[in-house]
């Protein structure tokens, strides 16, 4: 399935749907009875990928104006977060009808009108293995545990839904995350702030595809009774669904490290270069060779993976074996369906964008894959 979405202009991300939804019915089936599931649309706003989420989850978790205006006509709930929030940003919110995730008391004070609100605390806690810690240490998100009474006291003129308590992002430990979501229900339950506990996202994939967050382990999370539970997955939900594919350009040898050069690179894919790891890809053999002069290529060797901009960090992976490649074969970066795209600085060199291809099983009308440019 995947090659054939990939029958046309490269480079190109492809999107599986059923992924989408999958990974949200498997977290759902895990968690608690009557968890509520809220998309995080930062780890991927394709309006395809989008739409599939939000019809299989209970709300979009958005944080910016654009993330509203794109989640607002999809007929589910949203939950705004985010640490500036402009006055505008938050007038459109309340208008919209979104759970407001305050960060500070100026904020709470900014919020016109009547809001549905949670308070989001950066409490004291066991810190959680991850890539980035939101909470239990020195951060720009939420409010300090001790101005949670002013808080609740400055609340009173909204509704007050309950505490937001995201602590990180891309935790591989379930046992760890479970025993962070029992401290959460516990740590709302002991104050009497509640209903609703947001727990945030966090539940991490190993892009590499050398770890698994083992579900199961979240089975043991009892839900206190009068407590809802809310989750904000994003990154568990569209990693494994994404896949990236890029065509090699040249093959060189340089210093000692052959190099694979594609067409595509960190304008469109970023995650390798910001994080410093090497994502592993499957080639894809192209037999078409348009060229009378010999075909570049290498046999049971090692390359390094670079794009196609004029800057050395523009780098893939690094020191992958491979077989055997050539030139104009292409390589298939999987589980690249969060923070892909998203993150990525696409505007440098004003190089082309790539293509945007779905994958939905569910289509009643049997059609092809949708392609094209995304908006």
């Amino acid at each position: 399935m995947i090659e054939a979405a990939l029958a046309g202009p490269l480079p190109a991300y492809v999107y599986d749907l059923d992924v989408v939804r999958g990974r949200i019915r498997a977290l759902r089936d895990v968690l608690p009875a009557g968890t509520l599931v809220a998309y995080a649309m930062k780890a991927n706003g394709h309006p395809d990928v989008l739409r599939a989420a939000a019809a299989a989850a209970d709300a979009v978790e958005v944080a910016s104006a654009g993330e509203l205006d794109a989640a607002a006509g999809l007929g589910v709930p949203l939950i705004l977060s985010g640490p500036a929030k402009p006055d505008a940003l938050l007038r459109r919110a309340v208008d919209a009808g979104a759970v407001i995730n305050v960060e500070s008391l100026h904020e709470l004070r900014r919020i016109p009108g009547r809001a549905r609100i949670c308070l989001r605390v950066n409490r004291t806690h066991p810190a959680l293995p991850g890539t980035h810690r939101m909470s239990g240490t020195a951060t720009q998100f939420g409010l300090a545990e001790d101005d949670i009474p002013a808080a609740l006291e400055l609340g009173r003129r909204h509704d007050v839904q309950g505490v937001h308590l995201h602590a990180v992002s891309n935790n591989l430990d379930a046992a760890a995350h479970a025993a962070f979501l029992r401290d959460c229900l516990a740590w709302a339950a002991g104050r009497g702030i509640g209903p609703v506990v947001n727990a945030g996202g966090g539940f991490g994939v190993d892009v590499t595809g050398r770890e698994t967050f083992d579900l199961d382990r979240l089975r043991d999370v009892d839900l206190p009774a009068g407590l809802t539970l809310v989750v904000e997955p994003g990154r568990f939900v569209a990693a494994p669904a994404g896949w990236y594919a890029a065509e090699v350009i040249d093959l060189k040898s340089s210093h000692g490290t052959w190099f694979a050069v594609v067409k595509g690179g960190t304008h469109h894919f970023r995650l390798p270069a910001s994080w410093g790891y090497s994502h592993p890809f499957t080639i894809l053999p192209v037999e078409a060779w348009p060229y009378p002069w010999p075909r570049p290529e290498v046999r049971d060797t090692r390359v390094t993976v670079a794009g196609e901009q004029c800057n050395p960090r523009d780098v893939l992976a690094r020191d992958e074996p491979v077989p055997r490649l050539r030139a104009g074969d292409v390589l298939l970066f999987a589980r690249t369906g969060a923070y892909g795209w998203e993150v990525a600085h696409h505007d440098f060199l004003r190089l082309d964008p790539p293509r945007f291809t779905t994958l939905d099983g569910q289509r009643p009308d049997g059609q092809p894959p949708a392609g094209g440019t995304r908006p």
